[in-house]
């Protein structure tokens, strides 16, 4: 393994042209010939996620980050999809184009540049290239490219139309020419409210155009234009504009309608240049390179492009278990976002990771008066979380209630932040984070007979197992939390709770047979999910590789193979890996994506026999097999630390660039 200093970087050069789709796919693109058995890819930029669609000209939805209302269905709230803003009705020759009329379909997702590109012939008249982004520079902005080639001198007429979910009321449609001096400008719009009232929610158009621009008129609920092209001239024009709420901004319908106005005076290609710049800074910062093996290198650059495009720096939020691709559980947030994407960010993008914790910490008194609510002492972090901070779990579920272990797993978190960047300075800032968090678990252990302490009632990381006491990572993860506020107390001389200590020495994690008992009196059932293997990896209480490698082989078995979500085999993966098991590994690194891959760019579902992309939390596992696992990384309480790492057969190299906060890359080969 080789360590290379802040400041190298390798620079890949497989660019292509906006607009030009691909005819093969590469370590950067993904390429799609099939719409059979579609599912999209999400364009996001952390706070908006844009959702293709195989559609000519359209997309499928557009997620907004953060911005939660009722939903009547489940009596709780749930993420709100906003303003379809960016679809088109395009015709030629007075013959619209529909995807039943359309030849030579074929969509290019380019990872590095963040877009999308949709190529189709109609009939003999014309190519055309349809590109969709969410514009990673300017966070509530977006924009679609589209690219005529006319193969006979034709009549085009284009009309932006906006579909309106309906989860979305009161709706208020506007065409209107702003004009300041010289300057006249078209603005489209469209104004509306979230289902309960909570928020308005606000989309705005304008068109931009190479060279001279195109008188606009309205027809209906449509704005467009008309225009004659002549054969073997290329003709280009752009949707631009931005969606803001009332979470975010005052008035959403004015700044949404200077979205519009700004991209209309920067123009095409300098908002493109501007996203495709802020892409390639996130590449620079933090990239995985796997040399052999294509489909490896795609997949899991593919993952990490969707963890990057479902969350921004310093926005204070966090990612849920669909990210930006869907309302899937509701938008809500859970252990997914610590446990499984978290450790990823945290190595490559230190301050996407921290605007996870900062979600955390904003929420730190609702925490408490969770606690409060049930009886107990400190911070009580919700099983299922929105923007409010309380309980968001539907009340059917037992999760919401008994699966705490995400008060621990926040703590942890909260630790490795500072492990990585030594920071007192933060650490003293979020303390109360940590303390609070301990205290919970001291007035919620009971003391036995023996002075041992246990957890009981609790719904564990495995969900089959409900009502049951001392799950193992519960009990754990708890031990790991407070061992680490006791670290943070002596760094900041902080006084010590003796019961931290005295709770954390003395609770128990119960075993049998040699084995880890899975909870107390766990007789080999079928588990939902990995739990005891955590204690090993992410977690620091089981250290010994015998009882590691026994755990591994009873527990392996028993994961429901069909409906159990993709981490487990993430984990088992790493946890191989640093056994030296390189084949073991790379199998269960495999198995950690592959079935749960769907076409035609291969989305993550959640298991392999759900249909539910994309299902973050699992490529957040499987990333963490390449980190943690194959490239050596381990967190520490010095930092991270860089072990020899381990190269599957099918590897000629590993390279992860931008570790940590200097930068660091690491050589696998």
């Amino acid at each position: 393994m080789k360590l290379i200093s802040k400041g190298f970087l390798v620079v890949m050069v497989l660019v292509t042209s906006m607009g030009v789709g691909q005819n093969k796919t590469d370590e950067w693109h993904l390429f799609a010939d099939s719409r059979d058995n579609y599912f999209g890819v999400t364009m996001g930029n952390g706070q908006i996620g844009i959702v293709t669609d195989d559609t000519p000209l359209r997309t499928k939805d557009v997620i907004l980050n953060g911005v939660y209302d009722g939903s009547p269905e489940n009596g709780i709230s749930r993420i709100v999809r906003g303003i379809e803003f960016l679809n088109l009705h395009l015709s030629i020759n007075n013959e619209e184009i529909k995807s039943n009329n359309i030849e030579n379909w074929n969509q290019v997702i380019s990872m590095k540049e963040g877009l999308s590109t949709t190529s189709f012939s109609f009939q003999n008249l014309a190519k055309i290239n349809y590109t969709i982004l969410a514009n990673r520079a300017i966070p509530f902005s977006a924009m679609a490219i589209v690219e005529i080639i006319p193969l006979n001198d034709i009549e085009v007429k284009a009309f932006n139309y906006m579909v309106v979910p309906d989860e979305l009321k009161q709706i208020k449609k506007q065409f209107r020419v702003l004009k300041d001096n010289q300057y006249l400008m078209p603005v489209f719009g469209t104004l509306a409210e979230t289902l309960m009232g909570k928020y308005k929610v606000a989309a705005s158009t304008t068109f931009l155009f190479d060279g001279k621009s195109e008188i606009l008129k309205q027809n209906g609920d449509e704005v467009g234009f008309e225009q004659k092209l002549v054969k073997g001239k290329k003709y280009r024009f752009a949707i631009a504009g931005g969606i803001c709420t009332s979470k975010d901004v005052t008035d959403p319908l004015n700044e949404s309608e200077r979205q519009s106005i700004y991209a209309l005076q920067e123009g095409i290609d300098k908002l493109l240049s501007r996203h495709k710049e802020a892409w390639l800074d996130l590449w620079n910062t933090g990239d995985i390179q796997i040399e052999g093996d294509l489909d490896a290198q795609q997949r899991v650059r593919f993952a990490l492009y969707n963890l990057y495009s479902f969350i921004r720096p310093e926005t204070r939020q966090s990612i849920a278990p669909m990210g930006l691709s869907s309302q899937g559980y509701n938008g809500h947030i859970f252990w997914d976002t610590e446990l499984w994407m978290y450790p990823t960010l945290l190595a490559l993008q230190p301050e996407m990771a921290k605007s996870c914790l900062d979600y955390r910490s904003d929420r730190l008194l609702k925490a408490k008066q969770k606690a409060t609510i049930y009886g107990y002492k400190g911070a009580m972090f919700p099983w299922e979380s929105d923007d409010s901070g309380e309980e968001a779990t539907p009340t059917w579920a037992l999760t919401g209630v008994f699966e705490q272990h995400i008060t621990a797993d926040v703590s942890i978190a909260f630790w490795n932040y500072y492990t990585l960047t030594q920071d007192k300075n933060w650490l003293r800032k979020e303390w109360s984070v940590l303390k609070e968090t301990a205290d919970f678990w001291v007035s919620r252990v009971v003391k036995n007979q023996d002075g041992s302490y246990s957890i009981l009632n609790v719904v564990g990381a495995d969900e089959y197992a409900q009502h049951v006491d001392d799950n193992a990572f519960t009990n754990a993860s708890v031990i790991e939390a407070l061992k680490n506020t006791i670290k943070a107390a002596m760094i900041l001389n902080e006084p010590v709770n003796p019961q931290w200590k005295e709770v954390s020495d003395k609770l128990v994690v119960h075993s049998k047979n040699g084995i880890t008992q899975n909870y107390k009196g766990y007789e080999g059932q079928m588990i939902k999910q990995a739990d005891v293997n955590l204690l090993a990896y992410p977690l620091h209480v089981i250290t010994d590789e015998n009882q590691i490698k026994k755990d591994l082989e009873f527990y392996a078995t028993k994961i429901d193979p069909k409906d159990g979500p993709a981490m487990s085999s993430g984990v088992l993966s790493v946890l191989y890996a640093r056994l030296g098991d390189r084949d073991k590994a790379y199998d269960y690194f495999v198995k950690s994506y592959l079935p749960n891959s769907r076409p035609p760019f291969g989305v993550f579902s959640e298991s392999a026999n759900s249909n539910n992309p994309y299902f973050a939390t699992g490529a957040g596992a499987m990333l963490q097999a390449v980190v943690y696992g194959f490239g050596g990384v381990e967190i520490t309480d010095q930092g991270l630390k860089y072990n020899k790492g381990i190269l599957p057969k099918k590897w000629k190299s590993l390279k992860i660039t931008g570790l940590g906060s200097d930068n660091r890359t690491v050589i696998i080969q």
